[in-house]
């Protein structure tokens, strides 16, 4: 018997290696980061990767157009703290979902548009392929960063800088390019693995210096007619005790942005929002947490903000560069929301003075004359229905269901609701937000549903809707 009759065969497993492709490294750098939803539209390249995307757990939401996807994804992002992701076809996909990236970029909320795109050597050379664009160049102005990724074993690299980028300082959007190339290219499964990463600590926080923390509270102690304006940004923190604490512990009267509603209840006896012209107008120092001196806002001057250089504000917010963006901030706070409001908090002590009793009562009266005149138009039950009627019902609904989520976009519709409807909960109102975009509400209204499994309630104005 010769020796090549005994010698052994290889075993399988060293024969054959494991192998795994960029459909699955998506996949699993997505899992691995603790993100197991995605909205998009499926089509060529990326159907498959819905389709695997579902057989490995993942929720996959489709829907007829990109831009509710992406819309989706945006609001997903800010009530979650965990980047929304919308999945997109490329070139008429990726434009599709484009205004929903920039859209959160400018709003804070954190959101990866993955799309798949056409080959780069015949894009560079404009050779005319199928859905051929500069996918990567046209999205670079509109969001916080812009990745594309040429070989599989990147994909883990890529995917965690861009969930890094999304959710690190101030949150926004984020753009990964996927070439179809990218998803069929194969590797060693045990190199694919150790290839992901992991994202630890992507926003860590970000501590107020203590002489800044000092010089708010100063400035705050000197008021004689304080203000605190919570934004949407103190929503997103949800560093929600703390900011109820600060308000209560400083009993200054407050103002809520129409994403903060709910932080504090709006019947809370600190609440302001049935006298805000006269809040604004007649304050004298002002703390913004989490919100902008932006057009919402007036730009901190004007009319609204009665005689100009009567007014001195504190501001908190993560991004230095937001601050004496429109008139000067005294006392920057410069960090996260919950650890600036944390500090100050530690900071005040056990013995904070209240606000001026003559401009409570000011603030108390108007704040009963209005609502005086509001109640009787929204007990009238006229046929057919006005606003103030057909608004009073849904103040009484949401009233009774306070975990409920209200959606809210159009025009007349929107700014009346904000006032009447009051909220009780935080991230329980979404809206168009900063850029004032209509559309939004199927979307937002979809992914509220799918991210907190309670009831959602779209208040839609019929041109709103039309956008939808």
């Amino acid at each position: 018997m010769s020796d090549a009759a005994v010698k052994p065969k290889p075993a399988a497993a060293e024969a054959q290696q494991e192998l795994t492709d960029g459909f699955h490294l998506v996949i699993d750098a997505l899992k691995l980061n603790g993100i197991n939803t995605i909205y998009g539209v499926p089509g060529i390249p990326i159907t498959d990767l819905g389709r695997m995307a579902q057989a490995a757990g993942m929720r996959v939401v489709s829907f007829r157009h990109e831009q509710n996807a992406g819309n989706a994804a945006a609001i997903a992002g800010f009530l979650t703290k965990k980047p929304g992701i919308c999945l997109t076809v490329s070139a008429p996909g990726f434009l599709n979902g484009l205004t929903a990236l920039a859209n959160a970029t400018t709003n804070c909320f954190p959101m990866i548009l993955i799309s798949g795109s056409s080959e780069r050597e015949i894009v560079d050379l404009q050779q005319g392929d199928y859905e051929e664009m500069d996918q990567l160049a046209i999205a670079r102005p509109l969001c916080k960063a812009a990745f594309r990724v040429l070989h599989a074993a990147d994909i883990g690299i890529g995917v965690g800088r861009a969930i890094r980028a999304a959710l690190s300082g101030r949150p926004g959007g984020v753009y990964l390019d996927l070439p179809a190339k990218l998803f069929s290219q194969v590797m060693e499964a045990e190199a694919g693995a150790r290839s992901l990463v992991k994202v630890v600590d992507p926003a860590p926080a970000q501590l107020p210096a203590p002489s800044a923390v000092k010089r708010a509270l100063d400035v705050l102690k000197s008021a004689k007619r304080p203000l605190i304006i919570l934004g949407k940004g103190a929503a997103y923190a949800q560093a929600d005790d703390a900011i109820r604490a600060l308000v209560e512990k400083s009993g200054v009267p407050f103002l809520q942005m129409s994403m903060a509603k709910g932080l504090l209840p709006d019947t809370h006896p600190q609440s302001a929002g049935a006298a805000r012209s006269t809040v604004l107008k007649d304050a004298d120092v002002v703390m913004l947490v989490g919100a902008r001196l932006n057009w919402l806002l007036s730009h901190g001057k004007g009319k609204t903000w009665g005689e100009p250089g009567s007014k001195t504000f504190i501001q908190i917010d993560i991004e230095p560069k937001e601050m004496d963006s429109n008139v000067a901030i005294v006392a920057p706070l410069v960090g996260d929301i919950g650890s600036c409001v944390s500090a100050l908090l530690e900071a005040m002590g056990s013995k904070w003075p209240a606000p001026p009793a003559e401009w409570m009562s000011a603030v108390n009266a108007r704040k009963e004359e209005n609502i005086a005149k509001m109640a009787p138009r929204l007990m009238k039950n006229t046929a057919p229905m006005d606003f103030h009627s057909a608004l009073g019902a849904l103040r009484s609904i949401v009233k009774e269901r306070p975990d409920a989520i209200l959606v809210n976009e159009g025009a007349n519709t929107l700014d009346l609701a904000r006032g009447v409807i009051d909220m009780y909960k935080p991230r329980k109102r979404l809206d168009v937000g900063t850029w004032g975009v209509m559309g939004v509400g199927m979307g937002f209204a979809i992914a509220a549903a799918v991210e907190t499994g309670n009831r959602v309630l779209a208040v839609e104005g019929d041109s709103a809707f039309g956008f939808c």
